[in-house]
């Protein structure tokens, strides 16, 4: 087994993101561990790492419908002091807003996320062009980056979306709102974006709707009457709640947006401290959602990977046995036409001569099986490739079946892609242990049942962990 160097991507997460608590510092090694395994199967290369199918960023986007509200809040709860500095309301693409120290914003085309894994839209263009030939070409114009001086973007990653009611309804769009939805840590939602009908607020309901069990759901209330008279607020959450039970939302906060009509004003502050109580915990529920994303890549080998590359292997086999036994039989076509018009079949029956022609048959036929095995795979590997991009797999599917084309793999009848046996399963059944020990820990932070018990859980821990930050980028 050839031993597989953290790849900078890995180390470059221990060293910006991991310190955040001991349970992300540990799950790089697990991470690693995992990429050893891939690795081994042929899976991944030397410089890939399976960390990076998911962004380690604390994640926050805001959704909103036709009124200025999104867009008053974002400049206010950042404190952008002009709007035109800011974000626009009238913006039609989906921003992702960074922390930059310079006081001049700056604004990067689509691309820049695109191509790095670090952020939530890593070769989302090859998503978009699945969906619709020759958009992922397009993607400058459904994505951007925007840079902006705010303390309270440090360490977070603020996902802006065109208003529901005024975007465009095509398949690319619904895209990346499922994207966004599924990897966030909060979701804030504008309730206007319920005020008007459109056919992207229906998939905004449906897709809220299969991720409302994760508690990530806020509904933040811009309502200049609850601002007025403060006991009306109570009325008007509720009002919205039976609202929006009606459509199938009956979990997630309710929050009145507070005053911002001079928050540009910095010596008027605004109460964000609700909000900012939520946005306090997103960090942690980054950390689960890595040793979630963790879990489900491990799970992924066993329940996906394999069977895939399994089922390649046995209709690989049956293509090939078709195809040799087709030869056969026209084989046994021409000796019946030979015995009645010459008469073989003495020859067959002959101790010595009957031996020598069935060695000749074999010598034959063997070569022959190689070549038809040879060619099918190359069949298979373009159907691997294919399923690989509808399964968006970062796993190499045909690197692993390519290691069953071996003289004994197509010879006999081995069905099992190569190198997956025992002690592979074994390895997999200890790294999911290793990340439920790691979710338990990351629970501990907020409680535990023994202090003692906890204090020697860690002390035990520590013998695991390795230190990616030693190897050398």
């Amino acid at each position: 087994m050839t031993e597989k160097t953290p790849s900078k991507y890995l180390i470059n997460l221990e060293k910006y993101f991991a310190n955040d608590n001991p349970a992300l510092l540990k799950s790089a090694k697990v991470f690693h561990d995992l990429d050893q395994i891939e690795y081994d199967l042929g899976l991944i290369e030397a410089d890939e790492t399976t960390a990076s199918k998911n962004s380690w960023w604390p994640i926050i986007s805001l959704i909103g419908g036709n009124s200025t509200a999104k867009s008053r809040f974002i400049n206010s709860y950042l404190n952008i002091q002009q709007v035109v500095s800011g974000i626009q309301a009238t913006n039609h693409k989906f921003t992702v807003l960074l922390q930059n120290s310079q006081n001049n914003s700056a604004t990067l085309p689509g691309t820049a996320l695109d191509v790095d894994p670090r952020y939530p839209f890593y070769q989302i263009s090859r998503k978009m062009e699945q969906l619709q030939k020759g958009e992922g070409n397009r993607i400058n114009s459904y994505l951007e980056l925007k840079t902006i001086n705010s303390e309270r973007l440090k360490g977070k990653l603020f996902i802006d979306t065109p208003n529901i009611s005024a975007v465009e309804t095509n398949p690319i769009n619904s895209m990346f709102i499922n994207h966004i939805v599924e990897n966030s840590d909060l979701v804030l939602v504008f309730t206007d974006v319920f005020e008007s009908a459109s056919p992207m607020l229906d998939d905004l309901i449906q897709c809220i709707t299969l991720h409302q069990d994760s508690n990530k759901f806020v509904y933040l209330i811009d309502d200049p009457l609850a601002t007025l008279n403060p006991g009306k607020a109570n009325e008007i959450i509720a009002s919205w709640q039976r609202k929006l039970s009606g459509t199938g939302l009956n979990t997630g906060q309710f929050i009145i947006v507070p005053n911002q009509q001079n928050s540009i004003n910095p010596l008027d502050k605004v109460d964000f401290s609700e909000i900012d109580e939520r946005m306090s915990n997103v960090a942690y529920n980054r950390s689960y959602r890595v040793l979630d994303s963790l879990e489900k890549n491990i799970r992924e080998i066993e329940d996906v990977i394999i069977p895939e590359v399994k089922n390649g292997i046995l209709l690989w086999k049956e293509r090939v046995n078709i195809s040799s036994l087709i030869i056969l039989c026209f084989i046994a076509i021409l000796a019946v036409f030979a015995e009645i018009n010459i008469g073989i079949l003495e020859f067959l029956i002959d101790p010595i001569i009957g031996p020598i022609l069935i060695a000749i048959l074999l010598a034959i036929m063997m070569p022959v099986h190689l070549l038809i095995s040879r060619l099918h795979a190359k069949l298979i590997i373009t159907k691997l490739n294919e399923r690989q991009k509808e399964l968006h797999l970062m796993e190499n599917l045909a690197n692993l079946f390519e290691k069953n084309l071996t003289f004994i793999h197509m010879l006999l009848p081995i069905n099992e892609p190569a190198a997956w046996n025992k002690k592979m399963k074994a390895r997999l059944i200890e790294l999911t242990d290793k990340t439920k020990n790691l979710v338990q820990s990351l629970n501990d932070n907020f409680g535990t049942y023994d202090e003692q018990v906890f204090t020697d859980y860690q002390e035990d821990e520590q013998s695991d962990y390795v230190d990616l930050s030693k190897f050398k980028t």
